[in-house]
């Protein structure tokens, strides 16, 4: 058995570029540590990377948040280089949650049964919640933890909101 975190979306958008909030940048040396502990004691790590191209703005998404952000290639779509995902699994997402980040985390419990999934990032609201969500559907026997002092919504305010809601459907939240 062994736990895995999940480092959901930490790229240079959210932090501090297009959508980025004092609350992310606050968070930045927390995630760095958590992936630090979990490196230490040899247990898996995987991030995920909100991915858009360069027609954002005429999808869905970019009608309800005409902000362009996260486009691949550039510096914002990049994961924040001090947590050094380069020997890691990325995930790359073109919404919120992802199907594929679920079938990784299958065979990895395949191969090796997942003791926990833990998630961190941003932003709490979306993301967070959205894969959560959907790792504790999937996995209905493994704890899903989320560390709120390692995650930042959109407002303080929405990301209390999601963090309950995450509570309420038994993912166990940390770090308040």
């Amino acid at each position: 058995m062994k736990k895995l975190l999940i480092v959901v979306d930490m790229q240079n958008d959210f932090i501090d570029g297009a959508l980025g909030t004092p609350e992310a940048e606050a968070i930045v040396e927390n995630v760095n540590a958590k992936i630090e502990a979990y490196r230490k004691n040899s247990d898996a790590v995987i991030f995920t990377r909100d991915t858009h191209s360069e027609n954002y703005m005429e999808t869905q998404e970019g009608s309800k948040l005409p902000v362009p952000h996260c486009i691949e290639g550039s510096y914002g779509w990049q994961i924040r280089a001090e947590l050094d995902p380069e020997d890691c699994l990325i995930i790359d997402k073109p919404t919120f949650g992802s199907y594929e980040l679920i079938d990784s985390l299958r065979e990895l419990d395949e191969e090796s049964p997942l003791e926990s999934i833990e998630l961190v990032g941003l932003c709490t609201d979306i993301c967070v919640i959205s894969n959560a969500m959907m790792i504790k559907a999937a996995f209905l026997e493994i704890p899903v933890i989320v560390d709120a002092s390692c995650c930042a919504g959109v407002t303080p305010a929405s990301h209390d909101n999601a963090l309950d809601a995450m509570g309420m459907c038994q993912i166990e939240v940390t770090g308040r």
